[in-house]
């Protein structure tokens, strides 16, 4: 097990609200491009998160007034014009080992998302457990606009989970803008809030999910991602096991004393 409380990364914000790691992408005059370095330095701490016993969850942030713009067009996709296929796949292999560092974080995770967030930047949000938005987000699944497929980095697994097969193909053959609006009609974001009350209405849903009983988020998260592709009888059974393995846990014995006691439950996530 490991402390993430004194990370000091080069490429990101990082900063812990009690339990909860809140992380923004640090170039907001740029609307928060990322770059081959933060892809990597998030990649990283997101692997890095499974063993941290000082985070329970995670806030990704907007700065700015806007999430994410993607990949920085000079500073990634210039250079991948000259890159060969070895090259190219080392990228795209590396961008999508960061979704699959965030599903396997074991920490649940909230994106909280104003103005801009496209590209690589949605894809974020899309990995994302939970997503709250202000009015004015606008996100983008735009890679048919640099003459790439919609299939980047899990989207056409994830996102039709999500939003429904018809509405993701929509959004990844059209490149086009999502409102704040759809996004809350079709699911994709749980929740639309005013921008001056994005950030705390974030940490303070993180917050309460950290006080809860940790170790068996970890399984929710685990078994929501899992299930993807297992039959229904396996989901099944997967989840009796993992439910037993809850029911080892202190926190379920405090929640029982608790409840006889007529108190409210104090979970450590032991």
């Amino acid at each position: 097990m490991t402390s993430m409380a004194e990370l000091a990364p080069e490429h990101f914000i990082w900063e812990m609200r009690g339990k909860v790691a809140v992380i923004r992408l640090n170039r907001p005059e740029r609307k928060n491009p990322l770059t081959f370095e933060s892809y990597a330095e998030l990649r990283n701490t997101f692997r890095d998160l499974v063993y941290a016993t000082d985070v329970s969850a995670v806030v990704f942030t907007s700065n700015g007034d806007n999430f994410c713009s993607g990949g920085d067009v000079h500073e990634i996709i210039g250079p991948l014009v000259g890159r060969d296929m070895k090259g190219l796949l080392e990228f795209t292999r590396m961008t999508g080992d960061l979704v699959k560092a965030m599903l396997n974080c074991g920490k649940p995770i909230i994106a909280a998302i104003d103005g801009i967030c496209v590209g690589a930047g949605a894809i974020i949000a899309m990995s994302s457990d939970i997503r709250f938005a202000t009015p004015r987000a606008s996100t983008a699944f735009l890679f048919t606009r640099v003459g790439l497929a919609g299939c980047d980095m899990g989207a056409c697994a994830i996102l039709p989970r999500i939003i429904g097969q018809g509405r993701a193909a929509d959004l990844l053959y059209s490149g086009r803008s999502m409102s704040a609006e759809e996004g809350l009609q079709w699911g994709f974001y749980n929740r639309v809030v005013e921008p001056e009350a994005l950030e705390e209405e974030a940490i303070a849903y993180a917050t309460r999910l950290a006080q809860g009983p940790t170790f068996a988020h970890s399984i929710t998260k685990t078994q929501l991602n899992q299930e993807w592709s297992m039959s229904l009888e396996q989901a099944i059974e997967s989840e009796a096991q993992a439910q037993a393995i809850c029911m080892q846990t202190n926190d379920f014995a405090r929640a029982y004393h608790a409840f006889v006691a007529k108190q409210k439950p104090e979970f450590k996530g032991d």
